[in-house]
């Protein structure tokens, strides 16, 4: 006779099976390629970031089909999931004292969360193709948020203000967004071929990414100072859950649309963050560690979550 608490946990092994193992497939050829073949991660992270990420963007927004308002209210509600975590991340890590590289990949993990891969597959299992729709547009925020706010935060930890600055002009993703917005807000027919190139890169980035997190991974081991990683991870995945709680009312977000984006608030943190730290050189081996810890304890909040969203 079956005990009262194993349906629960079959479901939490389905969601482990569904969405998190595929995850950790792609990202242990990564590690093979690197334990194997000596492949360097840096390389990989280079293309991922100058020639595959400014793909990703400039091909979600050109096929973004749904309403402005609701893109509008949706990544305006991703902005503040994301930007007010990190927000208390900055003041925590100021209040301790904690070094300027340290402090710039707490942020970093906190900031950056793993919306599209994980996010978007359990969001459509959770909440069908009418969450698939919203998650993507916080997917679209949080992407945003990587490729401006991480780069910006990922060089200010070695570098000042003024050449953060200078770094976020000069990175092919802000002009990938600004170029598609220009695009789509004049109605411009994009000729088909280049269309097609950009999808087929974005389509390329999130393999690729969980690749170079699988070769990040070869070595690592649990490393940083244990008061930022705790910090970081509590953060991300508890405060992430309780900031997209607390604004979805104030965002005017009700139904499936409440239930896509509190999920995803909830994510663990993204592996474009330890591509990010390992660019820039921002404690890539602590960043590494917070997206470990993060995604493995994630089924332990994404499951009372789905439980709590589904009952609500």
């Amino acid at each position: 006779m079956n005990s009262p608490g194993y349906p629960a946990v079959m479901e939490l092994l389905r969601l482990f099976s569904d969405n998190l193992l595929p995850v950790f497939l792609i990202a242990g050829v990564g590690w093979l390629l690197t334990a194997r073949m000596g492949v360097d991660p840096r390389a990989v992270a280079q293309v991922s970031l100058n020639v595959l990420a400014p793909a990703l963007m400039f091909d979600l927004i050109l096929q973004n089909r749904l309403p402005p308002a609701d893109l509008v209210r949706m990544m305006g509600y991703g902005f503040a999931c994301l930007l007010v975590p990190a927000a208390l991340a900055f003041a925590i890590a100021r209040w301790q004292g904690w070094s300027r590289s340290i402090t710039s990949a707490v942020v970093l993990a906190v900031m950056l969360t793993n919306s599209g891969n994980y996010g978007l597959s359990v969001t459509v299992l959770a909440f069908g193709q009418r969450g698939l729709a919203q998650a993507s547009l916080f997917f679209l925020a949080s992407s945003i948020v990587s490729y401006t706010g991480g780069v910006f935060v990922a060089s200010l930890g070695r570098t000042n203000v003024r050449s953060a600055l200078v770094a976020l002009a000069c990175t092919q993703t802000v002009w990938a967004v600004v170029l598609a917005f220009v695009l789509s807000g004049l109605r411009v027919q994009v000729p088909g071929p280049v269309v097609n190139a950009a999808h087929m890169l974005a389509t390329a980035c999130v393999p690729v990414f969980l690749l170079a997190l699988g070769m990040q991974l070869h070595g690592a081991r649990l490393r940083g100072p244990w008061r930022p990683m705790v910090a970081a991870t509590a953060i991300r995945l508890g405060g992430g859950i309780a900031a997209g709680i607390l604004f979805a009312p104030l965002f005017g977000l009700a139904g499936v649309p409440r239930q896509a984006g509190i999920l995803e608030s909830g994510m663990p943190s993204a592996v474009v963050a330890t591509l990010l730290a390992s660019e820039y050189d921002v404690e890539p081996a602590f960043v590494v560690s917070v997206v470990l810890v993060t995604t493995l304890l994630s089924p332990f909040t994404l499951t009372p979550l789905l439980a709590y969203l589904h009952a609500g």
